[in-house]
């Protein structure tokens, strides 16, 4: 069944990849935290990214996968990088490492550029604007997108450590990586690329309709959630209402014409 932007679910994943599904399901984790295994044919050690809640038997479950050379997170939602420390611990001191220093265990922080790591090549990309911190990791296969893109709808850009144009300029980066798509939430994807550019339309119309909503008299957040996203589930209107400052916030910034804004170069 099409996910988002018409691109189908993938039946296989990418060689040396496992997918180990977190037990939190809810409106914002969808059917949960994936939590991704990474192993190369032949290689000893595995990777872990985005090691998901603090929940025991899920961290039982990523125990097995040892010897583990590295946990990379991300970014630091709780429900990406909750159980980083514990599982460390559990792992006997292996480093966890994201781009916040204050997610990081015995590691250093994530910068932009290679890693080898159990047998794969991996490389962070930096893409802000889910949050400030957001990376993404890319394999000659395939992109882990964290929640910068996911699987099923729409990422939250909330303000104020979400920027929305920071988040365009992360969607058009990804555009370019015509790979697996392995996102922090949802089935995984055939094609990042075009997931991207599906997202950039997305968010170009939903802009269109809040210019409209200002248009017509709203005022405040909560006026365009009101207006834009009549229908909105009450358990994430606040995750609508932090979208809709997002959105206020990008569009003041257009108004003033600004030749430059330091964190989307």
């Amino acid at each position: 069944m099409p996910c988002v932007g018409g691109v189908t679910p993938v039946d296989r994943l990418p060689g040396g990849v496992t997918l180990v599904r977190a037990p939190n399901p809810g409106p914002m984790t969808l059917d949960g935290t994936n939590t991704w295994l990474l192993r190369a044919p032949g290689a000893a050690e595995a990777v872990i990214i985005d090691p998901g809640p603090d929940d025991a038997g899920h961290l039982a479950a990523l125990v097995e996968a040892q010897p583990v050379s590295a946990i990379l997170i991300t970014h630091g939602h709780f429900d990406h990088v909750e159980g980083a420390a514990r599982l460390s611990g559990l792992l006997g001191g292996v480093p966890v490492r994201a781009a916040d220093p204050a997610h990081c265990v015995q590691g250093e922080p994530l910068t932009p550029g290679p890693l080898r790591l159990a047998g794969f090549e991996i490389e962070v990309l930096a893409t802000p604007g889910h949050t400030t911190d957001s990376v993404c990791f890319v394999t000659p296969e395939a992109v882990f997108s964290g929640d910068t893109i996911l699987g099923r709808g729409t990422t939250v850009v909330a303000y104020p450590d979400g920027d929305l144009g920071s988040y365009l300029a992360s969607l058009r980066t990804l555009s370019a990586y015509e790979k697996v798509l392995l996102p922090g939430h949802g089935p995984a994807l055939s094609d990042c690329g075009e997931v991207a550019r599906a997202y950039l339309t997305h968010r170009q119309e939903r802009l269109e309709q809040v210019r409209a909503a200002l248009a017509a008299g709203a005022e405040s957040a909560e006026d365009v959630v009101d207006v834009v996203y009549p229908d909105i589930d009450p358990r994430i209107r606040f995750a609508a209402e932090a979208s809709a400052r997002a959105q206020l916030d990008y569009l003041r910034w257009e108004s003033q014409g600004a030749p430059q804004r330091l964190d989307t170069l």
